[in-house]
């Protein structure tokens, strides 16, 4: 009994130490001289008293706790507002961090595809991942942000249902769509679109007839790359022919309608500095820079185009369209202040071929890191070198591999 009331006793007398010193730190500015001696003497009172009398504790405790209370009386759940300070101070270093160096960035579309990935379905004979599929369903997406995509027939039948496909979130978050096919009800991630993408859905007439063991689709759906964009650095060092750059797409417009509503914030490779000339000639981009006389290959010019070139991976040059800023003929001259863009997916990119140049205002920064998922493309972005598949033209599947 004895020991036990010591041992209270003494916790007490640690926990005012610790309050004492607590204070003295935390409100350093608003206490005067006077209080601060008061808590520095309660902090050395704790540690010269005897802790094995009773008497003697029980009286320092009461002592502290009368002057203590005097100055600034212990505040009732003190921890909650310690928790609320430091949560506090985290969010503002983080939004200035964000508002000042980095931001998190989803791609969006497949325009960069194979460098950066958007919403994507992987097959799994493409799966270049060892681990995808040997962990758990949780596992799959926390690390790979991967949902599993896999229909097989059960009974056979057509679509069926006036409102065909269904379509929901999973827990407010990840879209996923329903249907029927002889019956039986299938559910799949992905927005409607996507799944009629990567089932072949999309493809079949209303009253097409599927077979009992039939494989619709056999593999993951990707949630796609999340980076960090580095908003400072080309404040210093200015951008460069191959930098992968976010900007935003104020005042951008395609065919009168402004850009900005099919997405605020676009992603794209930078092909032209203020001054070049471009012209594609067999899905190449050759480039004359400001005052010069000679046209020379990009990959002249930048070594990260050596990859778009090499017809491996999904990588397949860059090809031109009859359309807006043609970049055959006598080529195309980049304004000043401005910045011709191109997805490496360049069959498959809504780019500077259509709507024209970026301002250099519009320049938010810089793609840096992918930070999720963890895949052949986390760390730096564009460090990872082509799969070492050859580019089919006519399907492009050699682009899902991962």
């Amino acid at each position: 009994m004895i020991f036990s009331k010591k041992h209270t006793l003494r916790k007490e007398l640690k926990k005012l130490k610790i309050h004492a010193r607590h204070t003295l730190i935390i409100d350093d500015d608003i206490l005067d001289d006077k209080q601060k001696k008061v808590l520095l003497k309660i902090e050395n009172t704790s540690d010269t008293c005897d802790f094995n009398s009773i008497e003697e504790m029980q009286k320092t405790i009461n002592d502290c706790n009368r002057s203590y209370g005097g100055i600034l009386p212990p505040a009732k759940h003190a921890w909650i507002r310690e928790c609320l300070d430091i949560i506090a101070v985290a969010v503002a270093v983080a939004f200035g961090i964000r508002g000042l160096f980095l931001q998190p960035f989803k791609i969006p579309t497949s325009s960069m595809q194979p460098t950066l990935f958007g919403i994507h379905y992987i097959a799994e004979k493409g799966n270049e991942n060892p681990l995808l599929g040997k962990v758990s369903a949780p596992l799959d997406y926390m690390l790979f942000s991967c949902e599993r995509a896999q229909l097989k027939v059960e009974k056979a039948g057509t679509l069926e249902g006036d409102a065909t496909f269904r379509q929901n979130l999973h827990y407010g978050i990840s879209p996923y769509t329903s249907f029927n096919i002889g019956e039986v009800n299938y559910t799949l991630p992905g927005t409607v679109s996507k799944v009629l993408e990567y089932t072949g859905l999309g493809k079949a007439k209303d009253n097409t007839y599927y077979k009992a063991g039939q494989e619709l689709c056999n593999g993951w759906l990707s949630s796609g790359d999340h980076l960090f964009v580095d908003r400072f650095s080309h404040l210093l060092v200015g951008l460069n022919r191959g930098d992968i750059v976010v900007f935003n797409t104020e005042n951008i417009y395609h065919n009168g309608r402004a850009l900005a509503k099919n997405g605020y914030y676009y992603i794209k490779r930078l092909i032209g500095l203020p001054g070049d000339t471009l012209k594609l000639e067999n899905q190449k981009i050759y480039i004359r820079p400001k005052g010069q006389a000679e046209f020379k290959i990009i990959t002249e010019l930048s070594p990260k185009f050596e990859k778009l070139y090499s017809n491996k991976g999904g990588y397949h040059g860059h090809w031109n369209v009859d359309f807006g800023n043609d970049l055959s003929a006598n080529g195309f001259e980049v304004p000043k202040d401005s910045y011709f863009m191109m997805g490496d997916n360049s069959l498959n990119s809504l780019d500077s071929r259509y709507w024209g140049t970026v301002p250099r205002k519009n320049i938010v920064g810089k793609a840096l890191f992918i930070f999720w998922p963890i895949s052949r493309r986390w760390g730096l972005t564009d460090r990872a070198e082509p799969i070492q598949s050859s580019t089919d033209i006519s399907s492009l599947r050699s682009m899902q591999l991962q």
